[in-house]
C-alpha cells in the first residue's frame, strides 16, 4: 500500500497526527498522557497506514478529533479531578457526544473507502 499512495496523503498523516495530539494534549492536560499518547497514536496509525491505507488513518483521525470536540470540556474537567485525587465510579459520557464521535469516525472511514476506489 505504501507505494500506491502519493506523498500528499503521507504529509496529511503527519499534519493530522500533530494537530490531533496537540488538541488532545490541550483537552487532557496530564503530563503522562502528553508523553504516551503521541507514541500510541503513531504506533497504531503506522499499522493502519501501512497494512490498510493511509487515507483511512488520516480521515478517521480527523473524524476522531472532530468527534471529541463536544466532549473537550468534560475531558479537561475529569483530568483535573483525577490529578487532584478524585476518583469516580463511573464517568458518564453524554450519549449524544458518544453518538456524534462514532458518527464522525465512521464518516471518515466511509470517506476513505470512497477515495480508495
Amino acid at each position: 500500500m505504501m507505494g500506491t499512495t502519493d506523498t500528499g496523503w503521507w504529509s496529511a498523516a503527519v499534519v493530522t497526527t500533530a494537530l490531533h495530539c496537540s488538541a488532545m494534549a490541550a483537552w487532557i492536560p496530564v503530563r503522562r498522557f502528553r508523553i504516551v499518547y503521541p507514541f500510541a497514536i503513531v504506533g497504531c496509525g503506522a499499522f493502519v497506514a501501512v497494512a490498510v491505507d493511509v487515507r483511512l488513518y488520516v480521515l478517521s483521525l480527523v473524524g476522531l478529533t472532530i468527534g471529541l470536540w463536544p466532549t473537550r470540556g468534560l475531558l479537561t474537567r475529569w483530568s483535573h479531578e483525577i490529578a487532584r485525587g478524585v476518583t469516580r465510579e463511573r464517568y458518564d459520557w453524554p450519549r449524544s457526544h458518544l453518538a456524534f464521535c462514532v458518527l464522525c469516525v465512521t464518516g471518515g472511514a466511509i470517506a476513505a473507502s470512497a477515495l480508495a476506489r
